[in-house]
C-alpha cells in the first residue's frame, strides 16, 4: 500500500472491533469464536500506534448491553479481553480497565487493571472499556460539570475522568455509530469506518485511516474563517 507522509499523528485513537460475530459465522464457526482471533488483531494494534508514536489507545472490550447475549458467547468475549489486557502487561505500557467492576459480569482476573498502571517502560497509555456503559460512565456528573473550562478537559468526577479527548475512533464492521463509546471524551472525535470485520484487521486498515485523518480539520466547531 502507498502512503504518504503522516504529518498528523493523533494523540489518542479510539477502536470499535466490530464484525467479530459475523466474521466467525460466515466461516461456519459459532457465534462466539469470533472473538479469540481479535485478540491478535488488537495486539498488532496496539504495536503499530506504539511505534507510531500515538500517545494514547482505548479499545472497546464489552458493553453492559453485550452481556445480554447467550451465556456462551458471553463467556467467549469475557475470554478475549482476559487475554488481551494480560498480553499487553508483558508490554511497555500505562495500562487501565474502564468499566463496572461491581456486576457479577466484569472478569475477576480483571479487578485489580481498574487502576492505573505502569508495565515495562510504560508510555502508550492503553484503555481496555471491559463491561463499559456510558450511563454508568456519566451516572456521578452534576448539572455544571461540563460548562465552562471543563469543556475543554474531561471532568474529574466521570469514570473515565483519566481518559483524555480522543482525535480519531476507528470501527470495523460497517456499522455508522459510536454504540456509547466514551460520549464526553467522542465529542469532537472524527470517525472513520472500515467494511473488513476487526478479525480480518491488517496493518493497512490502520494506515488507511491515518491518511484520512490528514485531510480533517482540527477546528473542534469553532471554524478558522476570519469574522
Amino acid at each position: 500500500m502507498k502512503t504518504k507522509h503522516l504529518v498528523r499523528v493523533p494523540e489518542h485513537i479510539g477502536v470499535i472491533p466490530d464484525g467479530n460475530r459475523r466474521w466467525a459465522q460466515s466461516r461456519g464457526m459459532n457465534k462466539g469464536e469470533g472473538y479469540a482471533p481479535g485478540v491478535d488483531a488488537g495486539f498488532l494494534m496496539y504495536e503499530m500506534c506504539r511505534d507510531l508514536g500515538v500517545r494514547e489507545l482505548t479499545l472497546y472490550g464489552f458493553t453492559r448491553d453485550n452481556t445480554r447475549r447467550p451465556q456462551k458467547q458471553r463467556r467467549q468475549f469475557q475470554r478475549a479481553c482476559v487475554d488481551a489486557v494480560l498480553r499487553i502487561t508483558a508490554e511497555d505500557a500505562d495500562l487501565r480497565v474502564i468499566g463496572d467492576a461491581d456486576s457479577p459480569m466484569f472478569p475477576e482476573e480483571l479487578r485489580s487493571y481498574t487502576r492505573r498502571q505502569t508495565f515495562g517502560e510504560g508510555g502508550i497509555r492503553v484503555n481496555f472499556l471491559v463491561n463499559y456503559d456510558w450511563a454508568w460512565d456519566l451516572a456521578h456528573l452534576n448539572g455544571n460539570a461540563l460548562d465552562g473550562a471543563a469543556r475543554n478537559a474531561v471532568p474529574a468526577n466521570l469514570a473515565s475522568h483519566d481518559v483524555s479527548r480522543i482525535d480519531l475512533i476507528i470501527r470495523w464492521g460497517g456499522r455508522r455509530r459510536l454504540s456509547g463509546f466514551l460520549p464526553v471524551q467522542s465529542v469532537y472525535a472524527d470517525v472513520f469506518v472500515h467494511e473488513a470485520l476487526w478479525p480480518d484487521f491488517v496493518p493497512e486498515h490502520l494506515m488507511q485511516a491515518l491518511q484520512w485523518y490528514q485531510d480533517q480539520d482540527v477546528t473542534l466547531g469553532g471554524g478558522t474563517e476570519p469574522l
